[in-house]
């Protein structure tokens, strides 16, 4: 079978602990789930390991990575191989659809959104971040090269609430202070963890930065964290239960 990359990422290499590091947290769940109404088929596209499934509901996924589908569970959803930019169903095929931090991997994020609008009858609903506001994360200070690449890859909000319906709602999404799905502004309180590869191995932006910036970066947050400047200038986080950043949750009805 030939393989399928869906967007900027190879998955099939750099794919492995997603699903140890990116575990659904339930506070973003239950949002995510809130804005799929009362839909029972909903399709997740760009679904990975299956983060934030609902699981009081028929789900069917789609992700084209074979190792990323190999991380779902036991007894998650059927998970097909296949693309945003041609969903192998017909139109108003399910009830709602969502995809949830993938957009930005998309090769044609516009034909992704109007895939999914296409084949949902009722909502739709994408969690993906603000590149306007990824500046608001203390790393910008640390590794700004990371956040200019993470600029460049994501949609527009103002093109996805475009795209995925004539209703459209963007909602700001906080992250909680223990947030266990491991993107980068879910470490907000926990600045040690940036240092753990493991845990920036599940953040594909840094793919896309230069490894001399990446050391540089991190040399003067380890140096920081080891002096108490960092806490000096953002100990207070430390005991912030949610940090307001660039978290988006945008939800189009037709």
């Amino acid at each position: 079978m030939t393989t399928v990359h869906g967007g900027d990422v190879d998955y099939e290499s750099t794919g492995a602990g997603y699903a140890v590091r990116r575990r659904p947290d339930p506070r973003i769940a239950a949002m995510i789930h809130a804005a799929l109404g009362d839909a029972r088929t909903v399709l997740n596209v760009g679904a990975g390991a299956g983060s934030y499934e609902p699981a009081d509901r028929y789900v069917l996924a789609v992700e084209p990575s074979a190792r990323m589908r190999a991380q779902r569970p036991a007894g998650a959803a059927p998970a097909l191989h296949a693309t945003a930019e041609a969903l192998p169903f017909d139109d108003g095929g399910f009830d709602a659809a969502m995809a949830t931090v993938t957009v930005h991997q998309w090769s044609d994020a516009v034909r992704g959104l109007a895939e999914m609008r296409r084949v949902a009858r009722g909502p739709v609903a994408v969690l993906t971040f603000d590149g306007d506001a990824l500046d608001r994360l203390w790393l910008a200070d640390y590794v700004p090269e990371l956040m200019a690449a993470e600029r460049r890859r994501y949609p527009a909000i103002a093109m996805i609430a475009g795209a995925v319906g004539g209703r459209a709602e963007v909602l700001e999404v906080p992250v909680p202070i223990d947030c266990s799905d491991g993107f980068t502004e879910a470490y907000y309180a926990r600045p040690e963890q940036f240092l753990d590869p493991r845990v920036r191995a599940a953040q594909s932006a840094w793919n896309f930065v230069d490894p001399a910036a990446v050391a540089g970066g991190l040399g003067r947050l380890r140096a920081d964290l080891e002096s108490g400047a960092w806490d000096d200038r953002f100990g207070h986080l430390r005991e912030q239960p949610e940090f307001r950043g660039a978290l988006r949750l945008i939800v189009g009805c037709p």
